[in-house]
């Protein structure tokens, strides 16, 4: 925890988690204040969570949720009337900090000179020239002032961004790219269905960032706010700019944890756990190896989520858990799926069908969860009827694994980049974006319809790689992306349906089916996906290694 003090009543720090709250105690704070709206990264805690923890400690907590970026001066206002009224000394935290300390320097342009603010800002550690820049000018958009240019900028540093950024360094090593992304860690989240069965460790998923991204690529490590794409700029927090010939936007998805009521309040307590969440994972292997009988609900959001065979997985496994103990006839099981079909890819159910009779698993399809009571164990979902009409199930539980519907990032829907739905609007195979030619995108927040996987991704990579190259002028053809996605279905510890699908559902095996017959579960699948398939992550996806992966081009 990196406390920086900017005033003997306010400090500011990046993201706490709750058993920080017994430290900042000790060093005498008496209030806490929040910046960050929940759900921003899958390793951050809900500030609920903290608020829990504060009171506990005697501390008072407040949370003012401000998307990065866009501190206004009303927020900013409102944010020094709570410093007037809070018990002092105040910490104010966000994802790195500099959200909070943005507020603070913007809420005392009326109390302090410009030079004190800035002095304040570096003393604790900030750079926020363009926050300077903004409070001496009034309007920061009047203002067309770049910090940076780049030949090419990536914004995120997921599995898609990491990738993209690698096979571009691997085709031509000369080419100037910047990565922007605020995160410290890059994490393996194919692991964490593992993680939540108990076989891989949460800190086997996790790297430092700054040990992934490819050498050679600048880090600028910050949030994008905004895209000017008619300037061929985004705009990052702290109001700064970074211009750029070729944009490459691969942020990922927003897993809506608000998106269920209640469930912020009761995520790791009460039997509710997710494996969408890095550092609840670990729970849900606690609760299935806990649960000796009883009632174990897995719940699955509308479509499009993150890997759409996630949540059935993580029901799999822990059937398999519970019949190796001798429990799965004591446990009644039910799957409440929002969509129709136990699977989008017709191909598979059947195989699928065999461990959902196997474990005695009740279906319950057209089921949306839309309220849960941690406290009660009750959760309450909306029925899709026949004739469009819908109604209220209500039903108890032991243990419930949650998933939560799923958006583009909050910055990227408000973007003038993005279709009707909220999603990046890419050419399905290109990967170009459809209004401006300058600007491609892959990964989670397109509008592409294949499944959201890091297999995919890894089929995308070397496509958005190529082109971005042709565009510029530095290699010939066009390479055009398929709809690969890739699915391991873990139906049990040791066996993996192994789905494979390019756009339309059609099956596309990487196999001879003498070899694995992706339509029936497998030891070697299952082999594949525990021990090949995190270091090929690692080692060769990350690294702009394309194998299996290269794509074929057209008009070379």
């Amino acid at each position: 925890m990196n406390v920086c003090s900017l005033t003997a009543d306010i400090s500011v720090s990046p993201q706490i988690a709750p058993t920080d709250v017994a430290t900042l105690l000790t060093l005498g704070f008496r209030s806490i204040v929040c910046h960050r709206p929940d759900a921003e990264a899958p390793d951050q805690p809900n500030f609920e969570e903290i608020a829990q923890a504060a009171t506990a400690a005697g501390l008072k907590a407040v949370h003012q949720p401000v998307p990065a970026g866009q501190a206004s001066d009303r927020q900013a206002a409102a944010f020094a009337t709570l410093l007037a009224e809070l018990p002092k000394p105040v910490l104010a935290y966000c994802r790195t900090g500099t959200r909070s300390a943005t507020l603070w320097a913007l809420s005392q342009t009326d109390k302090l000179s410009v030079v004190e603010i800035e002095r304040a800002l570096a003393n604790a550690g900030y750079d926020l020239k363009a926050v300077v820049r903004r409070i001496s000018n009034a309007r920061v958009a009047s203002l067309d002032v770049v910090d940076a240019e780049h030949t090419v900028v990536i914004v995120g540093a997921g599995a898609a961004g990491i990738a993209v950024a690698s096979s571009l360094r691997t085709r031509d090593p000369s080419l100037d790219i910047a990565i922007i992304d605020p995160a410290d860690v890059h994490y393996y989240q194919p692991g964490w269905t593992l993680v939540g069965a108990g076989i891989f460790a949460a800190a086997d998923t996790a790297r430092t960032m700054a040990s992934r991204v490819p050498r050679g690529v600048h880090w600028l490590k910050a949030a994008v706010v905004g895209f000017e794409p008619d300037r061929h700029v985004v705009v990052l927090e702290g109001c700064r700019k970074v211009r750029y010939q070729r944009l490459v936007v691969c942020p990922g998805i927003k897993v809506d944890w608000h998106g269920v009521e209640g469930l912020v309040e009761t995520l790791g307590h009460n039997g509710v756990t997710s494996n969408y969440r890095f550092d609840l994972a670990p729970y849900t292997a606690e609760l299935v190896r806990a649960l000796r009988g009883g009632k174990a609900l897995f719940t699955q959001p509308p479509m499009p989520i993150k890997c759409a065979g996630a949540p059935q997985k993580a029901m799999y496994l822990s059937c398999d858990t519970w019949r190796r103990n001798g429990t799965l006839d004591k446990t009644q099981v039910q799957f409440f799926n929002a969509g129709a079909a136990l699977f989008g890819v017709p191909d598979y159910v059947p195989a699928l069908m065999e461990y959902v009779e196997a474990y005695g698993i009740d279906l319950k399809f057209s089921h949306t969860l839309k309220r849960i009571d941690g406290a009660q164990r009750r959760a309450v979902f909306d029925r899709a009827l026949p004739d469009g009409s819908t109604d209220t199930v209500e039903t108890d539980f032991d243990m419930i694994h949650v998933v939560p519907p799923q958006t583009a990032p909050d910055f990227v829907r408000a973007s003038p980049l993005v279709n009707v739905a909220g999603w990046i609007d890419v050419d399905p195979g290109t990967l170009c974006h459809k209004s401006h030619e300058h600007i491609y995108a892959l990964g989670d927040a397109t509008s592409t319809t294949n499944a959201k996987t890091a297999a995919a991704a890894r089929k995308q990579a070397p496509v958005v790689a190529h082109n971005v190259l042709a565009s510029l002028g530095r290699v010939g053809g066009t390479a055009t992306y398929d709809g690969y996605g890739s699915c391991p279905l873990t139906v049990e510890r040791g066996k993996v349906v192994l789905a494979e699908f390019l756009y339309g559902g059609k099956v596309a095996p990487s196999f001879p089916a003498w070899l694995l017959d992706g339509k029936r579960p497998s030891r070697l699948a299952w082999f594949l996906k525990e021990r090949i398939l995190p270091p090929l992550y690692w080692d060769a996806m990350l690294k702009g290694r394309e194998w299996m992966a290269r794509p074929a081009l057209a008009d070379g």
